[in-house]
């Protein structure tokens, strides 16, 4: 095993870790986990998978990583689980009364937060600061907050703090913006037609507002305005972008290479988002055969992926929080205001 992680995440089709699945992650070392519905039962056996990935790695704080936004992706949603609010519901709340839709924002993602770091998951990779439009694909729809960026850094900072505090690592996606993108990225490759001017006076602007936040997740989209070919997770030009322009300094994670918007065979994907100069490269989802082929394709973190990563690790906070009475909580102020 090599001393450094490998700059990716794997994934796992099944609820258990297999042991040639524990040999072939003891032998490569990969950073992370990520874990779906189909991983997740019910506590004690998702504790254990976690443990197990942990102990294949060699190492106790090994990120394992899940969606949980609210709405319809949170990947925590079988019966031992609250199911939470999307973000467009909290947004519904603030345009009746701001200041009450963020206290609701930041006591549910610290609820959200503290049910994660007690199962072990170190991330629900949240928050979504993409925009919407009415051509938008319905891949996000009430995943965003809504047009208004200066709305959006302002409800998404009630998410990245909630869920710091509670030693859950916030993770905005999908940078630079997939809110202007009329296909949805899973199945085909989205092009935003934008100028610079447009994108860096709107979709742009919340993760500028947010750029402490200590992890992004790089959109599979195509801006033409700076990169006529690739999408952004792929792209030199877009990552300069990110780093220089969005003045981004934290850690870069890809969506899932297995998205169809990339092209290539599922190594090639590996290597053109580590050519491309982000940190990891996110493989989701897949069997062993898959996984040993990514890890081949990948290389270690660099020394300022490291850096980074410890830099959002310092940051994390220990605020403990009784999910199940916050989360009554929350749902106590949506009735209080009469907003489904």
């Amino acid at each position: 095993m090599s001393s450094t992680p490998l700059a990716l995440f794997v994934g796992l089709p099944n609820p258990v870790l297999s042991d040639d699945e524990f040999a072939l992650f003891r032998e490569t070392n990969p950073l992370g986990l990520f874990v779906g519905r189909r991983n997740q039962r019910e506590p004690e056996q998702t504790k254990r998978l976690i443990e197990r990935f942990r102990q294949a790695v060699g190492r106790d704080d090994a990120p394992v990583f899940t969606d949980q936004e609210g709405g319809r992706v949170q990947h925590l949603d079988a019966g031992p689980w609250p199911l939470f609010r999307s973000f467009g519901q909290f947004a519904e709340l603030a345009r009746r009364d701001f200041e009450l839709g963020k206290k609701a924002l930041r006591l549910s993602s610290q609820a959200m937060g503290a049910m994660m770091t007690e199962l072990g998951l170190s991330s629900g990779c949240s928050p979504v600061l993409d925009l919407v439009f009415e051509t938008t694909s319905a891949v996000i729809g009430a995943r965003s907050f809504g047009p208004d960026p200066d709305v959006i850094a302002a409800l998404g900072r009630e998410v990245v703090d909630g869920l710091l505090e509670t030693g859950n690592m916030p993770v905005m996606k999908h940078i630079p913006g997939h809110g202007r993108a009329a296909l949805d990225s899973h199945k085909e490759r989205p092009v935003v037609d934008a100028s610079r001017e447009t994108l860096t006076a709107t979709d742009f602007k919340p993760f500028v507002a947010l750029k402490d936040t200590p992890w992004a997740m790089v959109a599979h989209v195509v801006y033409p305005a700076f990169d006529a070919e690739l999408p952004a997770s792929v792209s030199p030009v877009m990552h300069d972008l990110i780093r220089n322009d969005l003045g981004y300094d934290g850690v870069l994670i890809s969506d899932c290479i297995f998205m169809e918007s990339l092209s290539g065979t599922l190594p090639e994907r590996v290597e053109q988002v580590l050519d491309a100069g982000f940190d990891i490269a996110l493989h989701s989802h897949g069997d062993l055969r898959e996984s040993e082929a990514a890890a081949k394709a990948a290389r270690p973190l660099t020394d300022a992926a490291l850096k980074r990563i410890a830099a959002g690790q310092a940051r994390l906070g220990n605020l403990k929080v009784n999910f199940r009475a916050a989360h009554r909580q929350v749902e106590d102020m949506f009735a209080n205001a009469s907003v489904s």
